[in-house]
This record gives structure tokens, C-alpha cells and sequence, in this order.
């Protein structure tokens, strides 16, 4: 089986002899999703930010397969360091939009990478850049919006265009830190769905941290369950029982 990301021995210390992240091994297959869950504080959003290199890990590995190449995201500086990230797409816990452009121009905010600086600051983007933006706005269920101000949007629309700006990327692997975590519960079920059918849409995997137990259960294919900055669980939602609940979480009282 190819994997899309295999982490060995994650470290990750903000301050000296303190680890976030205690070595924590992880294969991420080409397909699927995985849901990541624990008590907050555990290192899951570190995890995320550390494979998209937002945050420098303190030791270990990262290796990620994308058209072929296998390459240790952790070693890499520079150029080829923004190289590898345009293949990475983030979906963010509180959206990150540029409030005061349009959705449009904010979706195309997910092809800087790809122009010139010059285009870049002109907002100037290949007409099948263009194309592919409305094309994706369709797709999340915003084909009405290209021209409304990000700052006008409710919350899940808003994360639907974090959805499809990270989409623009045209990504190997898709990241969502915590995108349910400022929404309603339908509107949680309905970009949970999104997400994992956009990942078998565009054929990769999809790797979700995130609060909700139960909503994890309902869209993961596979979940791990970190405490402590570990991974204490690796299976399906069949195999999560009260007592590996209680493992991760600790107590009792919130299960009943």
C-alpha cells in the first residue's frame, strides 16, 4: 500500500525537555479519513501544524509521497519547502479568509503558489485557475456567492470556502483543523460530509482533527485517539469502546 504520509518518531518541544508531541509514529494511506481525537491540550492540532510545517518539529520525520517523489517534509527549507506545502491543503478551525475580498478572490488565494509575485499582487490567475474557482464553488454549494465579501458569509458558508480554497491547491493531502468546532450540529454533519466526499472526489486522503466523538465515529474511516501526546488508539469506530474512550479522555462522567 502506498502511503501518503508516514511519521516516525514525532517530537515536538515549545519549550526545552517539555514534548507536545512524544514520538508519534503514523501511516497515512492514499485514501480515506482520518479523524484524530483526544482532550484538548493532547498535540493533535500541533501534529497538523507540524505536517504542513506551520510549526518546525523538534525531531523525527515526515515523510510524504506525492507524484512519485518521497520526501522528509521535515528537512526542507525555502523554496523547495514551499514547493511541497502548495501540495498540502489546511482547512482552518476559524476559517483564515481575507475578510474584506470577495469568495472568488479568496479562493484564488489557494493559487499564489503557482504565479509570479507580480501576478500575485495584480490578482491576476490563469483563466483555468478562474474556471476551476467556479467550478468549486458549485461543488461546496456556493455558486451564488463568487462576488459577496467573505465578511458577509455565516460560518458554514465561510468553511466552505476554506474547503474550497485548500481544493484550488489542487492538494495530495488534505488537513482540517477543528472545522466543526464554531458550527451548529447540521451544519457540522454537512462539512464533515463534504470534506470526506471531496477527498474520494479528488482521490486523497483527508486527515480531520477534531472534538466531536461522535461525529468522527459517523464520517471516519479510521480514527486515532492521542493523550498525553501520544497515539493510545489506531482502528475503526467499531473497535473504540467506553474503556479506550476513558483511555484517551480520562473518567467516566462525560460518557454517560
Amino acid at each position: 500500500m502506498v502511503h501518503a504520509l508516514e511519521i516516525e518518531g514525532l517530537v515536538k518541544e515549545y519549550r526545552r525537555g517539555q514534548p507536545v508531541l512524544k514520538g508519534i509514529n503514523l501511516s497515512i494511506a492514499g485514501s480515506g479519513v482520518t479523524a484524530i481525537i483526544g482532550p484538548s491540550g493532547t498535540g493533535k492540532s500541533t501534529l497538523l501544524r507540524c505536517i504542513n510545517r506551520l510549526i518546525d518539529p523538534t525531531q523525527g520525520a515526515i515523510w510524504f509521497t506525492a507524484e512519485g517523489r518521497r520526501t522528509d517534509l521535515s528537512k526542507l527549507r525555502g523554496r523547495d519547502l514551499r514547493a511541497c506545502r502548495r501540495q498540502i491543503g489546511m482547512v482552518f478551525q476559524e476559517y483564515n479568509l481575507v475578510e474584506r475580498l470577495t469568495v472568488m478572490e479568496n479562493l484564488l488565494t489557494g493559487r499564489l503558489g503557482y504565479v509570479s509575485a507580480w501576478d500575485a499582487w495584480r490578482r491576476k490567475f490563469p483563466p483555468q485557475d478562474i474556471q476551476r474557482a467556479f467550478e468549486l464553488l458549485e461543488t461546496v454549494g456556493l455558486g451564488d456567492f463568487a462576488n459577496q465579501r467573505a465578511d458577509a458569509l455565516s460560518g458554514g458558508q465561510r468553511q466552505r470556502v476554506g474547503i474550497a480554497r485548500a481544493l484550488m491547491q489542487r492538494p495530495q493531502v488534505l488537513l482540517a483543523d477543528e472545522p466543526t468546532s464554531s458550527l451548529d450540529p447540521k451544519t457540522s454533519v454537512e462539512i464533515m460530509s463534504l470534506l470526506r466526499e471531496q477527498g474520494r472526489a479528488q482521490g486523497i486522503p483527508v486527515i480531520v482533527n477534531i472534538h466531536d466523538v461522535e461525529l468522527a465515529r459517523r464520517f471516519a474511516d479510521r480514527l486515532v485517539g492521542m493523550s498525553g501526546g501520544q497515539v493510545v488508539y489506531d482502528g475503526d469506530a467499531a473497535g473504540l469502546s467506553d474503556a479506550k474512550l476513558k483511555q484517551i479522555y480520562g473518567g467516566e462522567d462525560w460518557l454517560s
